[in-house]
Protein backbone atom coordinates (compact mmCIF):
# COMPACT_ATOMS: atom_id res chain seq x y z
CA UNK A 1 0.00 0.00 0.00
CA UNK A 2 1.17 3.62 -0.68
CA UNK A 3 2.55 6.34 2.34
CA UNK A 4 -0.91 8.13 1.66
CA UNK A 5 -3.16 5.07 1.08
CA UNK A 6 -1.67 4.23 4.75
CA UNK A 7 -2.12 7.39 6.12
CA UNK A 8 -5.69 7.41 4.97
CA UNK A 9 -6.28 4.14 6.97
CA UNK A 10 -4.95 4.99 10.26
CA UNK A 11 -6.96 8.66 9.72
CA UNK A 12 -10.32 6.18 9.02
CA UNK A 13 -9.19 3.95 11.85
CA UNK A 14 -9.49 7.00 14.31
CA UNK A 15 -12.28 8.44 13.20
CA UNK A 16 -14.39 4.93 13.50
CA UNK A 17 -13.53 4.76 17.10
CA UNK A 18 -14.28 8.27 17.80
CA UNK A 19 -17.65 7.33 16.20
CA UNK A 20 -18.30 3.92 17.93
CA UNK A 21 -17.76 5.88 21.32
CA UNK A 22 -20.20 8.14 20.00
CA UNK A 23 -22.50 5.63 19.72
CA UNK A 24 -22.89 6.83 15.82
CA UNK A 25 -22.90 2.99 14.85
CA UNK A 26 -25.81 2.12 16.77
CA UNK A 27 -27.76 2.32 13.80
CA UNK A 28 -26.18 -1.16 12.99
CA UNK A 29 -28.87 -2.70 15.42
CA UNK A 30 -31.89 -0.65 14.68
CA UNK A 31 -34.40 -2.62 12.56
CA UNK A 32 -34.07 -1.13 9.31
CA UNK A 33 -30.46 -3.25 9.40
CA UNK A 34 -32.29 -6.36 10.21
CA UNK A 35 -33.40 -7.77 6.49
CA UNK A 36 -29.88 -7.23 5.77
CA UNK A 37 -28.34 -9.24 8.72
CA UNK A 38 -31.53 -11.98 8.46
CA UNK A 39 -30.46 -12.15 4.55
CA UNK A 40 -26.62 -13.00 5.38
CA UNK A 41 -28.59 -15.30 8.14
CA UNK A 42 -30.44 -16.93 5.42
CA UNK A 43 -26.99 -17.61 3.16
CA UNK A 44 -25.37 -19.27 6.08
CA UNK A 45 -28.20 -21.48 6.71
CA UNK A 46 -29.19 -22.35 2.89
CA UNK A 47 -25.33 -22.63 1.47
CA UNK A 48 -23.01 -23.65 4.41
CA UNK A 49 -23.09 -26.15 6.38
CA UNK A 50 -24.41 -27.14 9.75
CA UNK A 51 -22.79 -26.03 12.78
CA UNK A 52 -19.92 -23.97 10.59
CA UNK A 53 -17.27 -21.89 11.86
CA UNK A 54 -17.73 -18.58 10.29
CA UNK A 55 -15.60 -15.50 9.74
CA UNK A 56 -16.86 -12.05 10.22
CA UNK A 57 -14.79 -9.52 8.44
CA UNK A 58 -16.14 -5.84 9.31
CA UNK A 59 -18.19 -7.62 12.56
CA UNK A 60 -18.46 -4.31 14.04
CA UNK A 61 -19.69 -5.32 17.81
CA UNK A 62 -21.11 -8.70 16.95
CA UNK A 63 -24.48 -7.42 15.48
CA UNK A 64 -24.52 -10.64 13.28
CA UNK A 65 -24.05 -12.83 15.98
CA UNK A 66 -27.29 -11.10 18.02
CA UNK A 67 -28.82 -13.06 14.83
CA UNK A 68 -27.86 -16.15 14.79
CA UNK A 69 -28.81 -18.79 16.76
CA UNK A 70 -26.38 -19.14 19.50
CA UNK A 71 -25.82 -23.22 18.50
CA UNK A 72 -25.95 -22.65 15.17
CA UNK A 73 -21.84 -22.51 14.86
CA UNK A 74 -19.21 -24.26 15.95
CA UNK A 75 -17.03 -20.87 16.13
CA UNK A 76 -17.33 -17.77 15.43
CA UNK A 77 -14.33 -14.93 14.96
CA UNK A 78 -14.94 -11.17 14.41
CA UNK A 79 -12.60 -9.09 12.88
CA UNK A 80 -13.31 -5.51 12.61
CA UNK A 81 -10.71 -1.94 11.90
CA UNK A 82 -12.07 -0.34 14.77
CA UNK A 83 -10.51 -1.20 18.72
CA UNK A 84 -13.87 0.26 19.86
CA UNK A 85 -16.34 -1.96 18.31
CA UNK A 86 -14.17 -5.07 19.04
CA UNK A 87 -14.18 -4.06 22.73
CA UNK A 88 -17.84 -3.28 22.72
CA UNK A 89 -18.61 -7.28 21.23
CA UNK A 90 -16.20 -8.78 23.94
CA UNK A 91 -18.43 -7.51 26.49
CA UNK A 92 -21.56 -9.30 25.16
CA UNK A 93 -19.37 -12.68 25.47
CA UNK A 94 -21.20 -14.28 22.58
CA UNK A 95 -20.62 -18.52 23.05
CA UNK A 96 -17.79 -20.12 20.88
CA UNK A 97 -16.88 -16.05 19.64
CA UNK A 98 -13.71 -14.31 19.86
CA UNK A 99 -13.41 -11.28 18.53
CA UNK A 100 -10.07 -9.36 16.93
CA UNK A 101 -9.22 -5.85 15.96
CA UNK A 102 -6.94 -5.91 12.95
CA UNK A 103 -6.56 -4.08 9.68
CA UNK A 104 -8.22 -5.98 6.53
CA UNK A 105 -5.26 -5.10 4.15
CA UNK A 106 -2.70 -7.08 6.17
CA UNK A 107 -5.50 -9.52 8.29
CA UNK A 108 -4.53 -13.01 7.47
CA UNK A 109 -6.56 -15.34 9.50
CA UNK A 110 -5.00 -18.37 11.48
CA UNK A 111 -6.94 -21.20 10.13
CA UNK A 112 -10.11 -21.79 7.49
CA UNK A 113 -13.58 -21.56 7.86
CA UNK A 114 -16.88 -22.89 6.10
CA UNK A 115 -18.34 -19.01 6.07
CA UNK A 116 -16.38 -16.03 5.45
CA UNK A 117 -18.46 -12.84 5.61
CA UNK A 118 -17.20 -8.99 3.59
CA UNK A 119 -19.63 -7.83 6.37
CA UNK A 120 -20.03 -4.49 4.74
CA UNK A 121 -16.51 -3.74 4.72
CA UNK A 122 -15.39 -4.85 0.97
CA UNK A 123 -15.58 -1.65 -0.27
CA UNK A 124 -12.92 0.17 3.01
CA UNK A 125 -10.23 -1.56 1.05
CA UNK A 126 -8.11 0.63 -1.33
CA UNK A 127 -8.81 -0.06 -4.78
CA UNK A 128 -5.01 -1.58 -5.32
CA UNK A 129 -5.72 -3.97 -2.95
CA UNK A 130 -9.12 -5.46 -3.43
CA UNK A 131 -7.53 -8.18 -5.92
CA UNK A 132 -4.67 -8.95 -3.02
CA UNK A 133 -7.31 -8.86 0.36
CA UNK A 134 -9.80 -11.01 -1.56
CA UNK A 135 -7.19 -13.65 -2.91
CA UNK A 136 -5.55 -14.24 0.39
CA UNK A 137 -8.89 -14.15 2.38
CA UNK A 138 -9.82 -16.78 -0.14
CA UNK A 139 -7.07 -19.45 0.47
CA UNK A 140 -9.22 -19.40 3.75
CA UNK A 141 -12.44 -20.48 2.50
CA UNK A 142 -12.57 -24.45 3.23
CA UNK A 143 -13.43 -26.18 0.03
CA UNK A 144 -16.91 -26.28 0.33
CA UNK A 145 -17.16 -23.07 1.66
CA UNK A 146 -19.33 -20.24 1.44
CA UNK A 147 -17.91 -16.17 0.92
CA UNK A 148 -20.87 -13.93 1.45
CA UNK A 149 -20.34 -10.42 0.70
CA UNK A 150 -22.87 -7.26 1.88
CA UNK A 151 -22.14 -4.45 0.30
CA UNK A 152 -24.35 -0.98 0.83
CA UNK A 153 -26.15 0.37 -2.71
CA UNK A 154 -24.13 -0.59 -5.56
CA UNK A 155 -20.64 -0.73 -4.01
CA UNK A 156 -18.38 0.38 -7.15
CA UNK A 157 -15.61 -1.09 -8.26
CA UNK A 158 -16.78 -4.02 -5.94
CA UNK A 159 -18.85 -6.29 -7.29
CA UNK A 160 -16.01 -7.30 -10.46
CA UNK A 161 -13.91 -8.99 -8.13
CA UNK A 162 -16.33 -11.81 -7.31
CA UNK A 163 -16.78 -12.72 -11.05
CA UNK A 164 -14.19 -15.13 -10.87
CA UNK A 165 -16.58 -17.12 -8.42
CA UNK A 166 -19.92 -19.26 -8.93
CA UNK A 167 -22.66 -17.46 -7.91
CA UNK A 168 -24.91 -19.39 -5.39
CA UNK A 169 -27.32 -16.24 -4.90
CA UNK A 170 -27.70 -12.15 -5.23
CA UNK A 171 -30.33 -10.22 -3.51
CA UNK A 172 -31.24 -6.72 -2.98
CA UNK A 173 -32.23 -6.65 0.43
CA UNK A 174 -34.43 -2.85 0.20
CA UNK A 175 -35.92 -0.84 3.02
CA UNK A 176 -38.88 1.38 3.22
CA UNK A 177 -36.04 4.23 2.21
CA UNK A 178 -35.65 4.61 -1.24
CA UNK A 179 -32.26 5.16 -1.29
CA UNK A 180 -30.99 2.42 1.42
CA UNK A 181 -30.41 -0.92 0.33
CA UNK A 182 -28.10 -3.38 -0.10
CA UNK A 183 -26.73 -6.20 -1.84
CA UNK A 184 -25.86 -9.05 -0.49
CA UNK A 185 -23.83 -11.93 -2.73
CA UNK A 186 -23.34 -15.79 -1.65
CA UNK A 187 -20.05 -17.45 -3.77
CA UNK A 188 -18.64 -20.40 -3.65
CA UNK A 189 -14.67 -20.80 -4.80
Amino acid sequence: MKIIDKFHNWRRKKRWDRQYKKGRWDNLKKPIEASRYHTIKEFIISYGKDQPSILDLGSGEGVLNEYLDLNSYNYFLGMDFSKVSIEKAKEKQFPNSNFITADIHSFTPDRKYDVIIFNEAFYYIQDSEKENVLNRILNFLEDEGILIVSIYQEGTSCWEYFNKLQQLNHKVVKTQEEKRYWKIGAYKK
